[in-house]
């Protein structure tokens, strides 16, 4: 996949850099906050090759490109400059669901990465000890357990990163607040006075006995707090000192009132939430996961599951243990992937059954939206089987008590992070849980199954597009074999992300004009030349794969850009034996860039095709 061209043409459709006020990714998606989203074309970018779905919920504008997001996002990066500002144009309000919701993921999705990796690391590291192929009173064992520890105990640190992005104020400044409350002074402060029981004391005003190690409310507030604090200081302070006067006011206010007001009421509201969730566990401890389950689909569509992150999260530093979060999705997710299976087996269209063959897999292992968006959410009855067998998991669960104790992306691979105090018995549940979802999952879908599209023939769709007149047939710009793009060693046209057409293993090294136009581009190189056709077709004819690391030798152009050319003009000359002789594969795609403006692009493949023969049909 061309990740460049891709990433060029999204943030082309999104309405450009100018429209953009921040971009991140998570697993999967692209994540736009879009001054105007009206701006954005989301039908074409949901028929873009490379694209899975585009989702317009929550405050965010996401693009879902799958597996392949973190390449995508940095040709992106490398395509502008987005840095969470608004450069002075007033932004829509948002209502308030969608901005709380809009602020949770962009603080705690930065972070997700990093608490993976040290979740993952601990399941990992509880299977050695459990297996005893590791003891705990080993050196190795303590280093990879305060590796794995790191990323929550420092959880502040993280957190004060991504929401000082958010709530647009100094990083820096804001890791400083998150470093002061982890200090190791300030700790040892609060364990001698607990010890002692004693009290502290800032600017003779009390500071409750709290530790913010692994604690996530706290910080946040604080720097929410701070990011009024810092502009007030800027303001108010003169020029002369405003490059150390600024930050010092700035941590001599959020400092002492964090200590003394924000930091111990974000604790308690974490430990409260904790509270309450043990609460229903208490009484319903069926009730959580079975909703979580039946209903992640719909949360993931809505956005909705920014607000089970953070609950998760919060849940694993103050008890150690995520049944909130965790259980539930990761059984919808292996639900999506039995309702996808049950498609892929029972349909007769070649097309779903392929997409379905593949998708099923990445649910499985906590990638969902492939699936979600590719079946079930196309056809519908996936999605309620998803939904049933995803409750069933979730019931059961819930019923047996199960819990996660790391912070892993929810799939067939979190299994290892519910290993507990009661050792492998919550694994073998969460597994039962698992496989009462897949199967049920299965089951419901391949009886309700999917009314399969119609699948027409290549000779129906050429038929259809004999119709056409003949401004719309693309003639063979070349004497060879036609094959399809697929044949391509090159994902940009083997995807089609460069747009459809055919490919021709050349006989002569001649190349005609397809069609009657303008040379609209001609490279340097010579390997590649553009036509635009007086009906507005345009048509890229690309002579070899990676030819353009010759500079134009072998080649012999007989155009140049501008020139006006009719069918049958000779463009370009090359030397077949001489470019083989040098290891380059001479197959040539001829693509339409603007594939997009057709209802159908046509190509006539597997033959041996003359020059001025027709190539490709385009319907309107």
């Amino acid at each position: 996949m061309d990740y460049k061209k891709l990433a060029a043409t999204i943030l082309e459709k999104v309405g450009g850099e100018k429209n953009v006020s921040s971009v991140g990714h998570c697993a999967t998606r692209l994540r736009f906050n879009l001054k105007d989203d009206k701006k954005a074309d989301t039908e074409f970018l949901k028929n873009l090759k490379g694209v899975v779905g585009v989702v317009n919920k929550g405050g965010q504008y996401q693009v879902i490109i799958g597996s392949d997001v973190r390449n995508v996002y940095k040709e992106l990066l490398n395509l502008g400059s987005f840095n969470n500002e608004d450069n002075g144009e007033k932004v829509e309000d948002k209502k308030i669901i969608a901005k709380v919701l809009d602020t949770i993921a962009g603080i705690f999705f930065p972070i997700v990465p990093a608490l993976t990796g040290a979740g993952m690391l601990k399941a990992v590291l509880a299977i050695l000890t459990a297996f005893k192929v590791l003891s705990v009173k080993s050196e190795t064992y303590q280093f990879f357990n305060f590796i794995g520890d790191a990323a929550f105990y420092f959880l502040p640190i993280l957190l004060a990163d991504s929401a000082a992005k958010k709530f647009k104020t100094n990083q820096y400044m804001a890791m400083a607040i998150g470093g002061i409350l982890l200090h190791p002074t300030f700790t040892s402060m609060v364990a001698t006075a607990k010890k002692a029981g004693t009290s502290l004391h800032l600017l003779g005003l009390p500071v409750p006995l709290v530790s913010y190690g692994s604690s996530v409310v706290p910080i946040i507030l604080a720097i929410w707090f701070m990011s009024y604090i810092e502009p007030f200081a800027d303001k108010i302070m003169p020029k002369t000192i405003k490059m150390f006067g600024t930050p010092l006011l700035t941590l001599m206010i959020t400092a002492p009132v964090t200590f003394i007001v924000i930091g111990p009421l974000g604790n308690y509201l974490g430990v409260g939430l904790g509270a309450l969730i043990n609460f229903i566990n208490s009484y319903a401890s069926w009730l959580v996961p079975l909703l979580v389950g039946a209903f992640t689909p719909l949360l993931v569509m809505t956005g909705m599951h920014y607000g089970l992150i953070p609950i998760g999260i919060n849940s694993l530093a103050t008890t150690g243990i995520d049944t909130v979060a965790g259980p539930g999705m990761m059984v919808s997710n292996i639900a999506q992937g039995g309702a996808s299976l049950a498609v892929a087996i029972r349909t007769k269209n070649s097309e779903i059954k392929q997409l379905a063959g593949s998708v099923w897999i990445t649910a499985v292992l906590g990638i969902t939206e492939p699936a979600m968006y590719g079946i079930s959410l196309r056809f519908k009855k996936p999605l309620y089987a998803a939904m049933i067998g995803g409750g069933a998991g979730g019931l059961f669960l819930g019923i047996m008590g199960v819990g996660r104790y790391a912070q892993v992306s929810p799939g067939l691979l979190a299994l290892p992070s519910f290993i507990g105090p009661k050792g492998f018995i919550t694994v073998i549940y969460a597994s039962i849980g698992c496989a009462i979802a897949f199967i049920v999952s299965f089951i419901a879908s391949f009886i309700m199954k999917i009314e399969d599209p119609v699948e027409k023939s290549k000779e129906d769709k050429i038929e259809k597009a004999e119709v056409v007149a003949s401004s719309g047939v693309i003639y063979a710009p070349i004497k060879g074999k036609s094959v399809e793009l697929s044949e391509v060693d090159d994902s940009a046209f083997a995807e089609e992300i460069l747009g459809k057409g055919v490919a021709i293993i050349p006989e002569e090294g001649v190349v005609y004009a397809p069609v009657d136009g303008v040379v609209s581009a001609f490279f340097d190189t010579k390997h590649a030349i553009a036509i635009t056709g007086n009906d507005g077709c345009e048509i890229l004819i690309h002579v070899g794969i990676d030819t353009v690391k010759m500079e134009g030798r072998h080649y012999t152009a007989r155009v140049e850009k501008g020139n006006i050319v009719k069918k049958g003009d000779v463009l370009l000359e090359f030397d077949i034996n001489k470019i083989k002789e040098e290891g380059y594969d001479l197959i040539t795609p001829i693509v339409i860039p603007n594939s997009s403006d057709y209802s159908e692009v046509l190509g006539i493949t597997n033959k041996n095709v003359e020059v001025g023969e027709a190539l490709i049909k385009l319907a309107k």
